[in-house]
């Protein structure tokens, strides 16, 4: 990436946050849908979108000879960077991440494996938004339905908390619009828009998703669809508008 390639703004304003805007964007290890390995255009999508929380998936973390495509995010955004690796080798580490203009003040990993599966992970984080707590999970579940259930049962149990607003972002992975795990989703926090995002040239599914609780935060969501967002992944990243 060029050096003098230009940051997101990081500067934290005086007054409280809101409104405020997150992502969830699956980078798909920072390939595009060309075949080419280029983290520079997934930190310029990010640079287009600007927003205050982004949740990502499938991401390269390091080991081994891998590439650390967290690192590169981190330093093109001036952003907090935390990682949740859901494979975590000597060799390789790969999973999920959040970056964020504000602090980080926790983070849980919790592991939703599910038998010989892919191994799968949720990142949790309480981060402070200039005094307002917020509770980010970040999550990329599995390709079978048994699978999914399983998985959104345990972060049903693991997150369900009332200090704070919880936002839930990632690729669900959830073909089915009345899936058993999205009704439980809608269940626990109410309907939500959930726009088209793959594949990223011509969007067919709605696999990636932002919920929200309480819901009354959630202002508008939609998909970011720049002719680069559409070629640097096989997603398009979702957005939300949170107000206070």
């Amino acid at each position: 990436m060029s050096a003098s390639a230009p940051r997101l703004t990081t500067a934290v304003p005086d007054t409280d946050p809101w409104p405020l805007t997150v992502c969830t964007y699956n980078i798909h290890g920072a390939v595009g849908c060309d075949r080419r390995f280029a983290p520079d255009r997934v930190a310029n999508v990010l640079r287009e979108i600007n927003a205050d929380i982004i949740a990502l998936q499938e991401v390269p973390l390091g080991g081994g000879k891998s590439p650390n495509v967290l690192k590169e995010l981190q330093q093109a955004t001036g952003f907090t960077a935390i990682e949740g690796p859901a494979c975590d080798t000597p060799q390789r580490r790969f999973g999920n991440a959040v970056l964020s203009r504000y602090p980080v003040v926790s983070v849980r990993n919790v592991d939703l494996s599910f038998g010989s599966h892919e191994p799968r992970a949720a990142l949790d984080a309480d981060i402070n938004c200039h005094g307002h707590m917020l509770r980010v999970v970040a999550t990329h579940l599995g390709l079978r339905i048994p699978e999914r259930r399983d998985q959104v049962r345990r972060l049903l149990q693991v997150f369900d908390t009332e200090e704070m607003p919880v936002i839930l972002m990632g690729d669900l992975n959830e073909w089915f619009v009345w899936g058993q795990s999205l009704r439980w989703l809608v269940s626990h926090f109410e309907a939500v828009p959930a726009p088209r995002t793959f594949p990223s040239r011509r969007p067919l599914f709605a696999l990636d998703r932002i919920w929200i609780r309480p819901r009354h935060r959630l202002v508008h969501v939609e998909v970011h669809a720049t002719p680069l967002a559409r070629i640097a992944s096989d997603h398009l990243p979702l957005i939300a508008h949170i107000d206070g």
